[in-house]
């Protein structure tokens, strides 16, 4: 989490296993106007892996947000979220569920998972671009994040 203060770019997890997906994030996010570091892994083991800092994530920075997919190889999104939410060093940490799901059953289980919020991927690139910009606008412009502890 950021110290008060702390002026250092967002961080920020993308759990995504779609490369197309990782690499318009990517780009709609570099082209920002908050300053921000996107960390990318492709499943959920390695998310908590990465988010606790354990093995080849030792040196991992502490993440500001996590942007989730629910449908992951290895441990999917829904796993993910219970064990980041159920975890007191990482449940801080605002996890937006960003999934092509639009299913109700998804819905409410990631909400009581504790999902921060729950937005579907639209299937056109413009849209896709426009979602983006709007979690940036939204999460890391408007809302105040946790600072340290």
């Amino acid at each position: 989490m950021r110290a008060q203060g702390d002026h250092s770019p967002i961080e920020i997890l993308l759990v995504e296993d779609n490369p197309g997906d990782v690499r318009l994030t990517q780009e709609v996010l570099k082209e920002g106007r908050i300053r921000n570091t996107l960390n990318v892994v492709t499943d959920g083991v390695e998310a908590l892996a990465f988010l606790r800092r354990e093995g080849a994530y030792a040196d991992a920075p502490p993440q500001d947000m996590v942007l989730l997919d629910l449908n992951l190889p290895r441990m999917d999104g829904r796993e993910v979220l219970a064990e980041i939410k159920g975890d007191p060093e990482l449940r801080k940490i605002p996890v937006v569920v960003l999934t092509t799901s639009s299913a109700e059953v998804d819905i409410l289980k990631a909400y009581d998972l504790h999902a921060n919020c729950y937005i579907t991927k639209p299937v056109d690139l413009d849209q896709f671009e426009n979602v983006v910009r709007s979690i940036e606008d939204f999460w890391l412009a408007i809302v105040k994040l946790p600072t340290g502890d």
